[in-house]
């Protein structure tokens, strides 16, 4: 097990066109690899954002799929571990799609599946946003082993709903991911404050990347992606590639003074 884990959070003003949305990850992937990152984390929807029918035209099955291809690739080149944001999922027989992170290790095989739980079906800053409309959700959390640690998946609105990161903790979770589309209306206010409370609550690390920027309808993401320490601590923060080196010392050192994981109590 490695005790410490450089991640890299990528921050993108994804559009609709898959083709240039891949072109743009992947020199940041690049640029990533370049600063020693052992885990790289791509935001929500990276590879198309937009509307529900900009979302099928996207979607792809994650077997052969050119985003997870590429994905694929850029691990292998620069031996790393991407936890690929997410990407909307065509599966086999589902009217619906899925909004998925999967997690790449560095031989380039996908090693882990995530599908969004919780659905952003809300009214908001003047928006109408219905995820449902093209999205079904989820039904199972996941934690995976990456780079030698235990690794809880999420994605974006699942940030409002502390019962999942709660459930991840208490599997062994020491870090969690979370790609998100985050907007601007509701980010400016509560984007850090969920991250460091859900870093602080569950005594591990959180990496958020997050999109920026005008994504169609008058739609606006927040940006300020931004990596939590056990404490709450805002490591980094920014925009482009976010980077900062994790111990797991500081986890044992967090439990160690403060054991409210251990304090938990049922009801």
């Amino acid at each position: 097990m490695a005790d410490r884990l450089r991640v890299a959070a990528i921050q993108l003003n994804s559009g609709t066109e898959k083709a240039d949305n891949i072109e743009k990850a992947e020199r940041l992937v690049a640029r990533a690899a370049s600063t020693g990152a052992d885990l790289v984390l791509l935001p929500e929807k990276w590879n198309a954002i937009g509307s529900a029918d900009t979302l099928r035209r996207a979607a792809e099955p994650l077997e052969d799929g050119e985003t997870v291809e590429a994905m694929r690739g850029w691990a292998r080149t620069h031996g790393i571990t991407i936890v690929g944001g997410s990407i909307t999922e065509q599966r086999e027989g589902r009217e619906k799609l899925s909004n998925t992170s999967v997690v790449i290790d560095p031989s380039g095989e996908v090693v882990s599946a995530y599908r969004k739980i919780h659905m952003f079906d809300v009214e908001v800053g003047g928006q109408v946003y219905r995820e449902s409309e093209a999205e079904e959700p989820g039904e199972e959390t996941n934690l995976c082993d990456a780079e030698g640690w235990r690794v809880g998946l999420t994605v974006c609105y699942d940030l409002r709903f502390p019962e999942l990161y709660r459930i991840l903790a208490l599997q062994g979770a020491e870090l969690v991911t979370v790609p998100a589309a985050f907007t601007l209306y509701t980010g400016k206010d509560h984007w850090e404050l969920l991250l460091r409370a859900r870093a602080v609550e569950n005594q591990c690390y959180v990496v958020a990347a997050n999109q920026w920027g005008s994504f169609g309808d008058g739609k606006v993401a927040y940006g300020r992606s931004l990596i939590a320490d056990p404490w709450g601590v805002v490591l980094a923060e920014g925009e482009g590639v976010v980077l900062a080196e994790l111990d797991l010392q500081q986890i044992a050192s967090v439990r160690t003074q403060l054991p409210a994981l251990e304090h938990r109590r049922s009801f």
